[in-house]
């Protein structure tokens, strides 16, 4: 039994996000059957909150907001300068208004729309029995980022055109993700216009290639793999016409996907040794579904998940397994999740992973029982080099452990803060048998003891090397 538990207190933090009370018990008799059984969950991997707008109506309503507060700031002006005109002999009437005590202002809505859509997502994670399935939508919305500084519909993105298809297959969640306006923004598509369309040469605009590129080097194919730059420009082509409607022209539906066949580079392209006829929206939504089942696809996202989940230089048996159960199942994502839980190499005893910055504070968060404030966390996570849907590149956050190695003594900070206020209405070594249970080493378990306050006992526990790595 105690190497049953100890086998679940592992899993709990390698495929999920740590122990909360009761979680190591709960799963020590069977830890992949409890794996297995979160991915038949239904609705497994979804937030239902009809308070969280749709990505369009996101756009739409952060418009109508900027051009509200703008209208509001001028009209202040005006009345201000009206005000000074009707007094000449108040000169400093504009700048005493200027200077007058500002009314506390509001959460900007935008701030707002972030922070409702991070509630959201943290609160799927704490209320996850493991966690697993929730791990898997960090990881492709990771695979598939986009940024919240670029568009306000990062987190609606992350709910429509990741989490619907997690466990389903990768071609489908591949067009949702390139198809989804976030996306056409954050890699510029939206404003891509085929040189020799109508709207290229009436409008002398030209091609970007971001979003083609990315695709192939980073979505699909692999990075130096079977794709040349021939193959990214005619790719940027077939993509040319896929945009969003404007909201300024169209209030209704402004911010949502359209197809605009004059913008669109007319003719057949060949990308990657295939030809495709202009069958237009069709014509890239044929690429996509032959760029999901191509070979260096599948080697390229089962090298990914393997070095997510199990080690940085994963063992080349394993991606090779996951990538031919890739393949065979038509890119069915959780057939090759099953496939990481049932090789040996996901059930060794080293715990190779660094946590990354949101997994160790949503990790600390279970531990304690505590639901945390979402400005904190997201803050906390900004601190450790990880703000939410604020990648540094398209490639998205390292899953390397060297990137994060240099954030450990910030996470001190920071594990120091939350221990200070929390840390004395708790139980640290409570705290540490429901967060790491048998995983805790005798050199942790000395430690807590020999603290010389709660709070710093608890601070032991969240700095553990135990509770550090997966």
């Amino acid at each position: 039994m105690a190497r049953d538990a100890k086998e679940a207190a592992l899993i709990l933090h390698r495929f999920g996000f740590g122990p909360r009370a009761g979680s190591i018990e709960a799963i020590a008799s069977d830890p992949r059957a409890a794996l297995l059984a979160e991915l038949d969950k239904p609705g497994a991997g979804q937030i239902a909150n009809p308070e969280l707008p749709a990505s369009g109506a996101a756009n739409r309503a952060v418009f109508e907001y900027n051009a509200e507060r703008n209208a509001s700031q001028k009209r202040v002006r005006r009345e201000a300068e009206q005000t000074a005109m009707a007094n000449p002999g108040k000169e400093n009437t504009m700048e005493a208004a200027a200077e007058a005590p500002a009314k506390p202002e509001e959460v900007p809505l935008p701030r707002q729309l972030f922070l409702n859509e991070a509630r959201a997502r943290i609160d799927a994670a704490l209320d996850a029995e493991i966690g697993f399935v929730e791990r898997l939508v960090w990881f492709w919305s990771n695979h598939f980022c986009v940024n919240q500084d670029k568009t306000v519909m990062a987190g609606a993105y992350e709910r429509e055109a990741i989490r619907p298809h997690v466990l389903g297959r990768f071609g489908d969640m591949l067009l949702a993700a390139e198809s989804h306006p976030a996306m056409l923004l954050y890699l510029d598509n939206a404003q891509s216009i085929g040189p020799n369309s109508v709207a290229g040469i009436n409008r002398d605009k030209g091609l970007n290639e971001n979003l083609a590129r990315e695709i192939l080097e980073l979505h699909t194919l692999g990075v130096r793999s079977v794709y040349t730059q021939a193959d990214v420009t005619n790719f940027a082509k077939v993509l040319t016409g896929w945009t969003i409607l404007q909201t300024v022209s169209d209030p209704d539906h402004g911010g949502e996907f359209v197809y605009i066949k004059r913008a669109h580079e007319p003719g057949p392209q060949t990308v990657v040794g295939k030809d495709y006829e202009d069958t237009g929206p069709e014509q890239g939504r044929a690429v996509l579904a032959d760029l999901a089942r191509h070979p260096a696809t599948a080697e390229h996202v089962a090298a990914k998940m393997a070095r997510h989940f199990i080690a940085d230089d994963p063992p080349a048996a394993l991606v090779e397994r996951l990538s031919q159960r890739f393949l065979n199942t038509d890119g069915d994502l959780k057939e090759m999740t099953k496939a990481l839980i049932a090789s040996p190499e996901a059930w060794a005893p080293d715990q190779a992973k660094i946590k990354r910055p949101s997994e160790w504070i949503v990790a600390a968060l279970r531990a304690t029982g505590l639901s945390g404030d979402i400005t904190r966390i997201t803050g906390g996570m900004a601190l450790l080099g990880q703000p939410l849907w604020r990648p540094p590149a398209p490639k998205g956050f390292s899953d390397d452990n060297a990137a994060w190695l240099d954030g450990l003594a910030q996470r001190l900070d920071i594990a120091n803060t939350f221990a200070q206020r929390v840390g004395g209405n708790l139980d640290a070594e409570a705290v540490s048998d429901t967060a790491l249970g048998p995983l805790a080493s005798a050199e942790t378990r000395r430690a807590i003891r020999s603290a010389e306050s709660k709070p710093q006992a608890l601070t032991f526990v969240l700095m553990a090397p135990e509770f550090q790595r997966r």
